[in-house]
């Protein structure tokens, strides 16, 4: 994980100070400030040329490689400049090991080689980029041709935000700078965008005037200067609905056992060749951590885990429980009247989130014998809660609704991952009036820099509860409907938000249902064959007790859960 900025202006514009500070808890093992003073041509009849900086920052936290790869990198022959947010899983279908920003500079630069026309080269820039496979955000200066590119990938893993502000000065960062977000929207990832700062148009009233953003679009018609177009990975979703109805989902159904290989493709390349944090102690310290809310989608990745990591590599599981000031007042009232004392973790307990994650914590560590499972209760007072609020509305802006408050509350802790320990033997039972955790827990707080989180398993299998309701108004139809308005958004609404704060706390989060691979195959396939709404019973009695009582929503992820014990 990094943190990017940019700046152009007249005149060297860097970050306010608390943005820097942001930036380098994003990236804590290296930062770098690189400036290019760039003479802007004009013609004649109008004002004599004018001196702007290019400002590029980055701070670094490094996952690939043996060393630290500090940022931004510049190419000596060139000088043009590389910002690198993110983790090329593949180049053109191979994999990446090692670090992986100089691969991408010298793939930008072959670009930028190949051919002298300036707008032909913009376009092999898109071409390049359309190569990479995995999640980030980056910003590229192409010095021989005087072209600024930025961009995510087409799923928006990675934050990256971009605006004028009211000192006509560019900024592109993957956090908003200072205290306003009016300046700052999400860049799309509907393309790459580039800049010609060698075309400037008009009288030079303001740098806002003069520079035109161009898109090289996925395969999709843009709205702004349409200069080329990039293959996307990602195909159109399969709308076609059943003519009667479909055939049950069984446990070796065919796609349901891909399903299971290709998770585990997914979440191999991303926990295979994680290297040691600092203060890293075998056998004692976890490389992986799990944003672990015991349900279905981070439950099946832990699962995956246990049958790809090394059997002496702790798993930390990490779960997240906040005070209710109401219950905990309620609870207070009741222990005043009662003689016996109350355990004071039996607020959270009661939290469903934790009732659902000591179940299937107990359930991993009976089917995954061997294996060191680390419960982290996360317990969140509300005075905490209250102390971190603005920090937390900071990070998640532009965003600023009371629900993407609360859902970055509970990312923003639990990437801390900080909380109480139980011992690895526990077996701990779901009923929250029969555990107490004061007797036999330990502070800690976990060294992974890797975290996995289940997000974008709702949105590709019919996790919602709206699912249910689109399909019993509308039948497979409006199921189908609702689930493309989910895919189609997801970036839009979730990713660069979370992004922004999971990032917080030097640790990066990896998505291994948002692989490339994994959601193009998804979406090909028939709705039916992705949850259980509508399908017939399976005539095979065992079959059809195995799957008794199986939701519908997600089912064929239910099915390769079963299948994993």
């Amino acid at each position: 994980m990094c943190g990017i900025f940019f700046s152009l202006a007249n005149g060297s514009k860097t970050p306010s100070e608390d943005t820097r500070q942001l930036l380098e808890q994003r990236g804590p093992d290296s930062c770098k400030t690189h400036i290019v003073h760039k003479e802007i041509l004009t013609p004649e009849e109008l004002s004599p040329s004018l001196t702007c900086d290019l400002t590029f920052i980055s701070t670094v936290l490094a996952l690939r490689g043996e060393h630290v790869y500090a940022q931004p990198i510049v190419d000596p022959a060139t000088q043009s400049v590389l910002c690198w947010n993110g983790e090329a899983w593949k180049i053109e279908g191979q994999r990446v090991s090692g670090n992986d920003t100089e691969l991408i500079l010298n793939l930008l630069l072959e670009a930028v080689r190949s051919d002298s026309d300036r707008r032909l080269s913009a376009s092999r820039i898109g071409a390049a980029v359309a190569k990479i496979t995995g999640p980030f955000a980056f910003i590229f200066y192409d010095a021989v041709h005087s072209r600024l590119f930025f961009g995510r990938d087409c799923l928006g893993r990675r934050s990256l935000l971009w605006g004028w502000d009211e000192n006509d000065t560019l900024k592109i960062c993957s956090i908003c700078d200072g205290s306003s977000s009016s300046h700052f929207k999400e860049v799309g990832f509907d393309g790459v965008y580039t800049i010609d700062l060698e075309a400037p148009r008009g009288s030079f009233n303001t740098l806002q005037d003069q520079y035109q953003i161009e898109t090289l679009a996925w395969n999709t018609k843009s709205t702004s200067s349409l200069i080329g177009q990039m293959e996307n990975p990602i195909p159109a979703m399969n709308l076609s609905v059943p003519s009667g109805q479909p055939p049950p989902l069984k446990l070796n159904t065919p796609f349901i056992q891909e399903l299971e290989s290709r998770l585990h493709r997914s979440l191999k390349l991303r926990i295979g060749d994680v290297p040691a944090p600092p203060g890293f102690v075998p056998g004692e310290s976890a490389k992986v951590a799990v944003l672990f809310s015991g349900g279905l989608d981070c439950t099946l990745l832990a699962r995956l885990c246990h049958d790809i990591l090394p059997l002496d590599d702790p798993i930390d599981l990490l779960n997240v429980a906040f005070e209710n000031p109401r219950v905990a007042a309620a609870a207070a009232q009741q222990q005043s009247s009662s003689s016996s004392s109350q355990d004071p973790t039996a607020v959270y307990e009661a939290c469903p989130d934790r009732i659902t994650g000591r179940s299937a914590y107990s359930e991993l560590v009976t089917i995954c014998p061997g294996r060191n499972w680390r419960f982290i209760a996360i317990n969140i007072p509300y005075t905490e809660t209250l102390a971190h609020r603005d920090l937390v509305r900071r990070l998640m802006r532009p965003h600023n609704t009371e629900m993407d408050l609360s859902i970055a509350c509970a990312l923003f802790f639990a990437s801390r991952g900080r909380g109480s320990i139980s011992p690895p033997t526990c077996t701990a039972t779901p009923d929250p009036s029969t555990y107490s955790s004061t007797a036999s827990s330990e502070l800690y707080t976990t060294p992974a820099r890797v975290l996995l989180s289940g997000l974008g398993a709702d949105e590709l299998f019919a996790g919602y509860g709206r699912h249910s309701v689109a399909f019993n108004r509308s039948g497979f139809d409006g199921l189908v409907s609702e689930i493309h308005l989910d895919v189609s958004r997801l970036g839009q609404r979730n990713l660069g938000r979370d992004d922004r704060v999971l990032s917080h706390w030097g640790r990066e989060t990896r998505f291994p249902y948002l692989d490339e691979e994994l959601v193009a195959w998804v979406l090909r396939a028939p709705v039916w064959l992705k949850c259980g709404f509508g399908l017939a019973t399976p005539e095979d009695p065992e079959e059809a007790a195995a799957t008794a009582g199986i939701d519908a929503e997600k089912m064929a992820l239910r099915l390769v859960a079963l299948r994993l014990g």
